[in-house]
């Protein structure tokens, strides 16, 4: 038993140094690819230090369900390739001990992460979603920062239109400006030129202070018919000035948080009980639609209908001479006009299936596929741990090879593989090809019985990856050849 713990605790130590080390590199390549897409939305807003951890936080509590799986394909490849590589393997069987029960301490903790994903995936994963996109939302919408160009006019303040003919090294002393004032509403009217000037920041950055030197305001004001301007319709005011102060509010600078529950809609904020209503109450509505459709069509049959209703009521109110009139005035017309009527509500009938009828069976579909997609998710990124430590465990144990060499390059492969499968399953869920219990189940199940085979050939010791077998065999080969001449 001790010589047993022992092994356990070796196989353990050889396992969660490549283990943790895995998870923080792939998560954070995931997570720079995450960053990378809206990094153009976000530099250049001001954002503190404290905003970008936020941000990465949330998005590496999303990305971990991705990395997981890969994490525990590539530390299983290396863990078992070292022990192979280094003839451990070959004196742990000699002993007696099986490959298999070698695997057991590795198992219970990767049946322990299956778990533990699962849990994440539904209660942790929802949350961090939530966070990290109303978050990412409300750094979109912030302004940019504060940044007088010159030559260009700068509308960030609101109310007001600024240019800079010159800034200085020590961007506190400017040159040339002119300042639209729009708080009024009057358009172009009030002008501010001055020749330089100095800005500079106050109050915790919240206001901007622009000291102008000698420089003009110019107010232009219009009047109206019914006021006392009719007969002066504009006056022109001009001031000059050797030095002045304008202060500027920047509370519109300020990043703005949005609530929360705006967001909750979505289906990655969902968990698998909400997931599982919203899809039953779309397909309750998706039925509802479907067994509504023939009276949604009745009023383009009206023919019909005031037959019928005539019908009615001449049995009720013995009005059989209105009903014979009305008969009567269906026979007189046209039978040519009688077609080119009912063309025209065929044509109505199709035009409004088209447009109503189709176009909301497929919205509904496809909203309850993809909640589907959404759901069968958060269970096959936990069980792809199991499914892909089957696979490197016992291919580490054939190939033989540790280090980041040999198992990099299989894990990257075998990986390919299990983003295609996935792919795939979600395209067929969402087209309507396959059910959603099948599809999105597609790519495990293979990997699985990939992993079945590949420890069936560790545990009957195959040299299946092995150069050697395959020189073997091509000479095998080439002397059934030699004696066929």
């Amino acid at each position: 038993m001790k010589i047993i713990k022992r092994l356990d605790i070796l196989v353990l130590k050889a396992f969660f140094g490549p283990f943790l080390l895995t998870v923080v590199v792939v998560t954070f390549i995931f997570l720079m690819q995450t960053i990378l897409k809206y990094i153009d939305e976000l530099v250049g807003k001001g954002l503190g230090y404290l905003d970008y951890a936020e941000l990465m936080m949330y998005f590496s509590m999303n990305i971990l369900p991705i990395a997981l799986p890969l994490a525990i394909l590539l530390s299983s490849l290396m863990t078992f390739g070292n022990l192979g590589q280094f003839n451990e393997l070959t004196a742990i069987k000699s002993s007696g001990i099986s490959l298999l029960r070698v695997m057991v301490p590795i198992a219970i903790w990767v049946l322990g992460c299956t778990v533990g994903l699962l849990y994440f995936n539904n209660y942790i994963v929802p949350k961090a979603n939530l966070k990290a996109f109303s978050l990412l939302y409300d750094l979109r919408q912030k302004k940019p920062s504060l940044d007088l160009k010159p030559g260009v006019f700068y509308n960030g303040i609101p109310g007001y239109s600024i240019k800079i003919v010159q800034k200085f090294d020590n961007d506190t002393s400017i040159k040339g400006v002119i300042i639209y004032d729009h708080t009024q509403g009057r358009g172009n009217t009030d002008v501010i030129v001055a020749d330089s000037g100095a800005m500079y920041l106050f109050n915790d950055n919240q206001y901007l202070a622009l000291e102008l030197f000698k420089g003009n305001s110019y107010s232009e004001f219009k009047g109206d018919a019914g006021g006392s301007s009719f007969l002066n319709p504009q006056e022109f005011v001009r001031n000059a000035f050797d030095k002045t102060q304008i202060i500027f509010n920047l509370s519109s600078f300020d990043l703005n948080r949005t609530k929360e529950e705006l967001f909750t809609g979505s289906r990655q904020m969902k968990r698998i009980d909400e997931l599982t209503h919203h899809i039953d109450s779309v397909q309750r509505i998706y039925k509802d639609v479907s067994l509504n459709s023939s009276g949604m069509l009745q009023p383009f049959y009206y023919y019909t209908q005031v037959d019928k209703a005539d019908t009615v009521k001449a049995k009720k109110n013995h009005l059989k001479n209105d009903t014979l009139s009305r008969a009567n005035l269906l026979k007189s017309k046209n039978p040519k006009e009688i077609a080119i009527r009912a063309a025209n509500q065929a044509r109505s009938v199709k035009a409004y299936i088209q447009s109503n009828m189709v176009e909301r069976d497929e919205r509904l579909m496809k909203e309850i596929h993809e909640f589907e997609v959404t759901k069968y998710q958060k269970y096959t990124q936990a069980v792809a741990c199991f499914v892909l430590f089957l696979i490197g465990a016992p291919l580490g144990a054939i190939i033989k090879k540790g280090g980041l060499g040999v198992p990099v390059l299989i894990c990257i492969i075998f990986f390919i593989f299990y983003y295609v499968f996935s792919i795939t399953g979600e395209k067929w869920t969402k087209e309507g090809v396959y059910p959603a219990n099948f599809a999105m189940w597609f790519g495990n199940a293979i990997l699985f019985m990939v992993g079945l085979f590949f420890m069936r050939q560790a545990k009957n010791d195959s040299r299946l990856l092995e150069t050697d077998f395959y020189l073997i065999l091509w000479d095998r080969v080439q002397k059934v050849f030699q004696k066929t001449k």
